[in-house]
């Protein structure tokens, strides 16, 4: 990356090639077979082998901020058939779409089994007037509310556009809402090609449409008109397209984005750089994801070290993050190939977050969320993880991570070799750390209270070097500064 820049190592994570995919891993462990209906605990082991071994990063941890705007919640689906490939399809699909663009991701979460089961578009049925029945308006109306355009009408650097009356003006109301849900009826799973126990692929395929079971009545909706008797699949594609040409789209999704890769409170200039980008990549198309990641990334605002400084910047890293950063950065591995560290969700003794638990469609933590009674709310400022952060979420994080920094964690064990080798030397060895994890940002006063508690530990011994090692991550990483990413 110095050699080359970061727009060349970006370039080569973007073409770099896709690890084993989510579904076949699981295959390549026997999770297949008809002894594993009801063991759900493997989609944690599939998630964190794919987050934290995965050579192309990049596209991981887009992966994962793209699963916490289109959520999917493993809690909720694992009465489903096969729920355990239901999940690894959505994860799957959320990877081979990261770098697509916004318009085939938008269909491809639409019409995928998992968020069909979630948000009950599997199985919508058009309204039948003798019986009451009326479709369902579940997606109907997250599609708009959280995964493509938001409650507001927004100008394209993020801000609020009002009506005459300086009030916010709302993007859809129930009679959108209502057209929505008629247009996503008659989607179910594709059960024609094949499906057997070892390889369920009716999970995985894109659902089919059941045109009997598809509303033909006319839909208006956001400015557009599905005309009475148009096919299913037309249909969908009318609806998905006028979303995903919506003017909201850009500074909603992309900001977004940015909160989940770079700072909680981007400046207006800077959603509205990302949202030139979204809206043309320079070769006039819409949405494309590499070039709205790279401007992202790559900005101004991203890379500068004086905005940075600023106490405005930033963003608290998630507990599932600091986790994964800590594994890939000294080179965790599964000695068995297992993976076997399950669900570390609990905030009474692991991270209070893992992969796809979020309680609901609205995240472990919504875009705009304010600590109440903090500096952050006097100044105006959103810190979403703050929503999941509390006495019991902190005090579970340290002991966990002190657990797991030395003896790591069931079938996850680090390699601190090089931090051995240094460890008698206390100051090199915490700036080795503070290089890794944060980026030596942590300050002289953090660093010199760490050094000398590091140095209080007797470096006489094998014992004595790893504590240090120990001592070093964990104050490191138990930071206020390290657990701020700027």
């Amino acid at each position: 990356m110095q050699t080359a820049g970061y727009k060349a190592w970006l370039d080569q994570q973007f073409n770099a090639p896709s690890a084993i995919s989510g579904w076949d891993w699981l295959i390549s462990r026997g999770l297949n077979g008809s002894n594993q209906n009801g063991n759900f605990f493997p989609i944690n082991y599939m998630a964190w082998h794919q987050l934290i071994m995965s050579g192309d990063a990049v596209r991981k941890r887009v992966a994962l901020a793209l699963s916490e705007i289109f959520v999917v919640a493993a809690e909720n689906v694992q009465g489903a058939e096969r729920p355990l490939f239901l999940l690894a399809a959505y994860w799957d699909m959320l990877s081979s779409n990261a770098f697509g663009t916004y318009r085939q991701l938008l269909e491809a979460v639409t019409l995928n089994p998992a968020m069909g089961y979630f948000l009950n578009t599997r199985g919508n049925q058009k309204a039948n007037p003798s019986t009451g029945r009326a479709p369902d308006e579940n997606f109907g109306r997250e599609v708009m509310q959280l995964f493509s355009i938001g409650l507001h009408e927004l100008n394209q650097d993020g801000s609020l556009k009002t009506d005459g009356n300086g009030q916010p003006i709302e993007t859809y109301n129930q009679s959108t809402v209502t057209a929505m849900a008629s247009v996503f009826t008659g989607w179910d799973y594709d059960y024609t090609q094949g499906h057997t126990q070892e390889n369920p692929v009716q999970v995985r395929l894109p659902m089919k449409l059941n045109a009997a079971l598809h509303s033909t009545t006319t839909a208006s909706f956001l400015g557009t008109t599905v005309a009475a008797g148009t096919d299913g699949a037309t249909a969908l594609k009318v609806a998905l397209d006028t979303l995903a040409n919506h003017p909201n789209v850009a500074p909603f999704i992309g900001r977004q984005l940015i909160q989940r890769l770079v700072t909680s409170n981007p400046s207006p200039a800077y959603i509205g750089r990302v949202s030139a980008v979204w809206n043309n990549n320079g070769s006039g198309v819409r949405g494309d994801m590499k070039a709205v990641i790279r401007a992202i990334l790559l900005d101004d605002e991203a890379r500068s070290g004086s905005m940075a400084a600023g106490p405005t910047w930033g963003k608290l890293r998630e507990p599932m993050v600091r986790f994964i950063q800590w594994a890939r950065t000294f080179n965790a591995s599964s000695p068995s190939g297992e993976w076997t560290l399950g669900d570390l969700n609990s905030s009474s003794w692991a991270l209070g977050q893992s992969p796809f638990y979020s309680s609901s469609v609205f995240n472990f933590f919504r875009p705009g969320y304010v600590p109440p009674d903090t500096a952050l709310a006097a100044t105006g400022q959103v810190a979403p993880e703050f929503q999941i952060t509390n006495e019991s979420t902190v005090a579970s994080y340290i002991n966990f991570m002190a657990d797991t920094v030395r003896k790591g964690f069931v079938q996850l064990v680090p390699n601190y070799s090089k931090e051995l080798s240094i460890a008698a030397d206390a100051a090199a060895l915490v700036d080795r750390v503070n290089l890794l994890m944060s980026g030596r940002q942590l300050s002289t006063a953090t660093l010199n209270t760490i050094v000398t508690a590091v140095s209080s530990i007797s470096a006489g011994s094998a014992d004595g070097l790893k504590n240090r090692v120990y001592a070093a991550i964990l104050l490191v990483m138990a930071s206020p500064q390290y657990i701020v990413q700027k």
